[in-house]
């Protein structure tokens, strides 16, 4: 090569190098553009799609190695011909191990989930604990592969959203940019989940985002289809449940049926979720009363699955299995029956010992068993006018599930991609449509948001309510030196009666204040620059101040959703 040439090569090399450099230095100091968003999306999509598909088959080893078969699918079948105490002793140590694992890495031994990434979109720029969140996902993996009754999807969910996080802050991205990445993080995880990329991209705007922004539909579905094409890589272009014969409707005279069976569902919905909530305050009460410690709470739960597995080891893992069964009408009445209560007390204990898992996978289960129970007694009374017993399963399975997550529409769309029937639509679509409005009544809309709610945060009710609470006042006060601001001397007089508030309070706080019956003409706004030492005034609030930082945050969140 001449010298020529490798100057020009030389040359070239450190044009892109610095093109490089400075395309970082643009998009971590002014954020991404279209183009560079969408580049993002993408690789946060395959990123997120690996993590998925390397939890799944984590699950899988550690499963086949701590239950010795190498069959999964056949695994409640194999784990009923093992001695009790290996059923017993599996869950157990498993709980341990978690227990070890949150009380170490988690500042409350609480394992985060999907309701901790709706309120990382709604409240924390879309972005979720790094420490936790792994440490959640390594206990949700240990849970699911020991015995463990919950799902896989809730800690693949978080998973996603702290790679996102991650990316976010090192971009620095705004508000908007953050929420949008992590629902791009989280279409991903579903899509690589269950093989459906339909619904893991209507999945985030429905239950992430809460609302369907058009200018993140796009990266959304860049992500999503990332997401799906690392699952079929390893997988196949397969659906996780086969059907059984012909799925659909016999005759329309049917439908009714199917609402009846929706509200069923709506009712079967609520106890499985009432069940797990009130069963996490038992077990809060029950360790307090008996002083037991917190990293003994999963064992001491995992000792209670051991002992219900030994009879019915069809609660063990996600119980893809039994859902298989309820699909293809394997099962009897009287054990449709068993095993939907069975599984609502596995579920209840599992969350209750703060094992780890979502509640999604074990939705399916008791819907599809809700739904055959249901479906062998209408087809038994009207033999006539009754299609298969199986598509009731399929239904019921929507049903609950849409209830449960609070997400009719991608539920809809997950069960048929996980069973690639698009035949029973109409008669899915009635039972989840009556089934979800009937759930709603009794719960904060889903089992994520009412989870939020029992914390304080009340995001069900749309941003009009959480904006208030999440704005904190030293975003809306006057500094003492502002024209408008008022002498000391009267803030010092405000204070004296007792009349002050935090600059790190909420306006929700002080509106309370500006709506009592003595209401003050402004607060007072103190500052505590040093832990220990005495608050010092450093501003005032009026209400008009408090009320137009109200109304442009509204504005914008209005302006992102109708973007």
């Amino acid at each position: 090569m001449t010298g020529k040439k490798r100057a020009l090569l030389s040359r070239y090399r450190g044009d892109a190098k610095k093109s490089v450099h400075d395309s970082w230095r643009v998009l971590k100091h002014r954020g991404p553009g279209q183009l560079q968003f969408w580049l993002i999306a993408l690789v946060i999509g395959i990123s997120a799609g690996f993590a998925a598909l390397l939890f799944r088959k984590g699950i899988n080893a550690l499963q086949a190695w701590a239950y010795g078969t190498d069959d999964l699918n056949r695994l409640h079948t194999f784990a009923g011909t093992l001695p009790w105490y290996v059923l017993l002793l599996i869950p157990v140590l498993g709980g341990l191990t978690v227990g070890v694992i949150l009380n170490w890495f988690t500042p409350d031994g609480r394992v985060r989930s999907v309701a901790d990434v709706i309120e990382a979109a709604a409240l924390h720029k879309g972005q979720v604990e790094h420490r936790a969140g792994l440490a959640s996902a390594l206990a949700s993996l240990i849970t699911l592969s020991t015995g463990g009754s919950t799902g896989r999807e809730g800690p693949v969910v978080h998973l996603a959203a702290v790679i996102s996080s991650w990316i976010s802050r090192r971009i620095k991205a705004d508000n908007i940019t953050g929420r949008d990445l992590l629902a791009c993080a989280v279409a991903a995880a579903v899509s690589a989940s269950f093989n459906a990329p339909i619904a893991g991209a209507v999945f985030a705007l429905e239950v992430v985002l809460r609302h369907f922004a058009i200018n993140a539909f796009a990266p959304i579905v860049i992500a999503a289809a990332a997401g799906t094409v690392i699952n079929r890589l390893e997988f196949g272009d397969v659906t996780e449940f086969t059907l059984m014969g012909d799925g659909g409707l016999s005759y329309y005279a049917e439908l009714p049926a199917f609402l009846l069976l929706g509200l069923v569902c709506g009712v079967v919905a609520v106890i499985l979720m009432r069940s797990i909530l009130i069963s996490d305050d038992i077990g809060s009460w029950v360790q307090k009363k008996i002083h037991l410690p917190p990293v003994l709470r999963p064992a001491l739960a995992g000792l209670m699955l051991g002992g219900i597995a030994i009879a019915y080891p069809h609660i063990i893992g996600i119980g893809y299995e039994t859902v298989s069964a309820a699909l293809t009408g394997q099962l009897l009445l009287w054990n449709v029956i068993i095993f939907t209560v069975v599984k609502v007390i596995a579920v209840s204990v599992t969350m209750a010992g703060r094992m780890g898992g979502g509640v999604f996978s074990p939705a399916l289960m008791v819907g599809a068993l809700t739904g055959l129970g249901f479906g062998l007694i209408a087809t038994g009374i009207f033999p006539d006018v009754s299609g298969s017993e199986t598509l009731y399963a399929l239904a019921g399975m929507g049903a609950v599930a849409a209830a449960v997550l609070g997400a009719p529409i991608s539920t809809t769309l997950i069960v048929f991609e996980l069973t690639g029937d698009w035949q029973t639509g109409l008669a899915v679509m009635v039972a989840v449509s009556t089934s979800t409005a009937l759930a709603s009544h009794w719960v904060h809309r889903s089992f994520f948001l009412t989870q939020l709610v029992r914390r304080g945060i009340h995001i069900a009710d749309g941003p009009q309510t959480w904006l208030l609470s999440s704005s904190k006042v030293q975003a809306a006060m006057l500094d003492l030196d502002q024209t408008r601001a008022p002498r000391r001397e009267a803030c010092e007089l405000l204070i004296a009666q007792g009349v002050q508030i935090a600059d790190t309070d909420s306006l929700e706080q002080a509106m309370a204040m500006f709506e009592a019956d003595a209401a003050p003409e402004f607060i007072p706004v103190l500052r505590c620059d040093e832990e220990g030492a005495a608050p010092q005034l450093c501003g005032v609030l009026f209400e008009v101040d408090a009320l137009r930082y109200y109304a442009r945050a509204l504005s914008k969140t209005a302006a992102e959703e109708h973007s």
